[in-house]
């Protein structure tokens, strides 16, 4: 598998970005065939995707004339971009800074699905291009990475001249499973690894690869936290979540769905990592209490930010043990738990404690936003808050 990337002069570090929070001071023509703001009759607009960016306080939508991003609370459309040619079947944000990353959707023939387009939206103009022989599944980016999935493989780059920094082997990868940790202390990215069930994850600071064995399926669902410390994972079953350290690949802690099989959509764990949700083509958000969380955390400062408690000794697999801890919340569970060992897993097992209900026949991300609420967005152009 090979790539083409090509560049134009401008590209700046993220750090020296405009953000989406004034999108009424950038210029709001472009040229012909490239993304023109303003707001279309949505009669016949398809939404093609969804995704939230790194701190879920907005989400992106890839439509089929073109994108429109979206903040969270309070919710309002706050950007567009529509097209004359076509849309966008990804759309992926950084943070707030006007940098997203595009690959074509629909019946977009500009920029087909093998392409991913780095636009800047302050200057109107794409900055960088990559080209693969196969399509993109999906793309994720940091501060300081590009991070692109095919099917079989993920290309990783630099952020600043995007130069290609590592290249990564995977499983079969059809839903593009990928995710990042965004915090100034740790550069983490978790992916499925080349064996049914595991998951590969790369410390990049530590140059130290962890293959964890987390399920006896394939891998349907993963998310990190925003340290990337810890990994949540579903397999293609849908009835069990798992809880890992990315440092040692230790099993923290394993919640039940449910007992039928289901395909998982989405996970999100809370910023201060007490809660997990979890959405599934049941039409149901389960909601879950951890028993492990960083410790140090305040729950009340802590969204939104990219702060959190440093790691010392990274060298040493033990280095997250100072910081995980014990939470006191209490996940539902069978009244024959007790008789955990002699009747079936089943029995023991740890049940959400809370459930919306939503239509199944609509697929639903979930995330978490500020006070501890949980946020839905579908892709029938849904939102919701709770």
């Amino acid at each position: 598998m090979s790539s083409q990337v090509s560049t134009s002069r401008g590209l700046l570090p993220p750090g020296k970005l405009g953000t989406y929070e004034s999108p009424h001071v950038w210029p709001l023509s472009a040229p012909t065939g490239q993304p023109e703001a303003g707001r279309g009759d949505d009669q016949d607009v398809r939404l093609l995707s969804a995704a939230w960016n790194q701190d879920c306080g907005c989400f992106a939508a890839g439509t089929s004339n073109g994108f429109r991003i979206f903040n969270c609370e309070p919710f309002k459309e706050t950007f567009r971009r529509d097209l004359k040619s076509g849309g966008f079947g990804i759309v992926e944000m950084l943070f707030r800074c006007n940098i997203l990353a595009l690959v074509g959707g629909g019946s977009n023939v500009q920029y087909p699905p093998n392409k991913v387009m780095i636009w800047d939206d302050h200057q109107s103009r794409c900055i960088g291009e990559f080209a693969f022989r196969s399509d993109v599944r999906a793309v994720k980016l940091a501060k300081d990475y590009i991070v692109i999935v095919l099917e079989r493989k993920i290309y990783v780059y630099n952020f600043t001249d995007l130069k290609l920094l590592y290249q990564i082997d995977t499983l079969s990868n059809p839903k593009g499973l990928c995710c990042l940790s965004h915090h100034s202390n740790t550069s983490v990215l978790a992916c499925p690894g080349v064996h049914q069930g595991h998951v590969r994850v790369e410390h990049f600071g530590l140059k130290m690869t962890k293959t964890i064995p987390a399920h006896d399926s394939h891998i349907s669902c993963m998310a990190l936290t925003m340290d990337g410390l810890l990994l949540a994972t579903a397999s293609t079953k849908g009835t069990l979540i798992r809880i890992f350290n990315t440092m040692d690949g230790t099993r923290l802690q394993e919640v039940r769905r449910g007992l039928d099989k289901a395909e998982i959509y989405s996970i999100a764990l809370s910023p201060n990592v007490q809660w997990l949700a979890v959405s599934s083509d049941k039409g149901t958000v389960h909601i879950f209490s951890l028993r492990v969380r960083v410790a140090g955390e305040d729950a009340s400062n802590e969204q939104r930010t990219l702060e959190g408690p440093r790691m010392d000794h990274q060298n040493s697999s033990s280095s997250i043990d100072p910081l995980v801890q014990t939470n006191t919340g209490s996940n539902a569970s069978s009244s024959l738990s007790f008789m955990r060992g002699i009747l079936p897993k089943y029995f023991s097992s740890e049940w959400s404690f809370a459930q919306f209900h939503l239509p199944e026949v609509t697929r639903y991300i979930v995330a978490f936003g500020a006070q501890n609420t949980v946020m839905m967005v579908g892709l029938d152009g849904r939102t919701s808050a709770t």
